[in-house]
């Protein structure tokens, strides 16, 4: 078995076969400390793919790198063709500060592909697009809802691009999302590379998940399985993935207190109802309906809402007895002995 060259990043050389931990130089913070980019390399023995998995871009969602963490224990991982670049904290700064923004207030994932010479946040994505992005074959994005928001596991991609598609049915999430490519994310950076990417999204920031970080750990193994960094597993195919090309926010008609009476992930018909917002002295209510049939992907945690405020975001789904199928079968098999998960 002929083994690779060694993996080269910044000084470090990676032997084949061998892990080391990589930090890249970024901008000092005032104070004059160091800050650095920690980016884990798990140089596989033999040739093969090379994937990144990047969390915390956003420096609150802290789910990713709960899933990075354990995806580096599992005990597969040292069996890998190919390499593995693990970056469980894109925006350090952030992370810091519980921010989902950088320092100068702008958003890392509205800044890519970047520039050496532009803000903080431009040479931060200029950074990864030159260190990262460009030596690597695939990639898996983790994100989670935004403050207040709650997200049911699933996978946002172009379902134009075959590859895509097929990697976001081998990650084995309920929903795959069909999402236009947001200008300056690291998506849209990545696939004019011609890279395949997956965004992963599931979650709340500033929270911890148990089944978000189940479900992003075994997705990212069996995505490794599909192009070949790990051998295939024996057991059989899950139920098939729901494909959902629209999606909808419903908005709060009037300010008040809203009560959930439908649970994230639960399948709803048109007319059900979502919730109800209360007046606080009593006096008035309003029900909250379904516009259209459809699978909850992502709620409001906060019950105190502006009229306008998005309350529900509702996935349409094609055939609903199929639908609820796909959820209750995703919702038997997160448990420890499906991957290996160790935490």
């Amino acid at each position: 078995m002929k083994r690779q060259p060694p993996f080269t990043m910044g000084k470090v050389a990676v032997p084949a076969g061998e892990r080391a931990t990589i930090d890249l130089p970024m901008a000092r913070l005032y104070t004059h400390s160091k800050m650095g980019l920690p980016v884990h390399v798990v140089h596989g023995k033999q040739a093969g793919p090379t994937l990144f998995v990047s969390a915390a871009i956003h420096g609150d969602e802290i789910n990713g790198v709960e899933i990075i963490r354990r995806l580096l224990r599992n005990r597969s991982i040292n069996r890998i063709k190919g390499t593995l670049l693990a970056i469980p904290v894109v925006n350090p700064y952030g992370f810091i500060q519980h921010s989902r923004y950088l320092p100068d207030r702008r958003d890392l994932n509205r800044s890519f592909p970047g520039s050496p010479k532009g803000s903080l946040a431009s040479r931060i994505a200029h950074l990864f697009m030159q260190e990262i992005v460009r030596r690597c074959t695939h990639g898996i994005d983790i994100h989670t809802g935004s403050n207040y928001r709650s997200n049911l596991p699933q996978i946002r991609t172009d379902l134009e691009d075959k590859e895509n598609l097929r990697l976001a049915n081998a990650f084995g999430t309920p929903m795959i999302i069909h999402s236009g490519i947001r200008d300056g994310s690291l998506r849209e950076a990545v696939s004019e590379q011609g890279i395949p990417v997956l965004l992963y999204e599931a979650g709340e920031a500033l929270y911890f998940n148990e089944s978000a970080i189940r479900s992003g750990c075994r997705g990212i193994i069996n995505v490794m399985r599909a192009i070949g960094m790990l051998p295939r597993s024996r057991k059989a195919k899950g139920q098939e993935p729901i494909i959902s090309e629209k999606t909808s926010w419903v908005r709060a008609p009037r300010s008040g207190v809203f009560f959930k009476e439908a649970p994230l992930g639960s399948l709803v018909h048109k007319g059900d109802a979502l919730g109800i917002i209360n007046d606080p002295l009593g006096d008035e209510s309003e029900p909250i309906r379904a516009p259209f049939t459809g699978v909850i992907i992502g709620q409001l945690t906060l019950p105190l809402v502006h009229e306008g405020d998005a309350l529900v975001h509702l996935a349409k789904v094609d055939d609903p007895d199929e639908a609820e199928v796909t959820l209750d079968d995703y919702a038997s098999t997160l448990t420890e002995e499906d991957f290996g998960l160790e935490r």
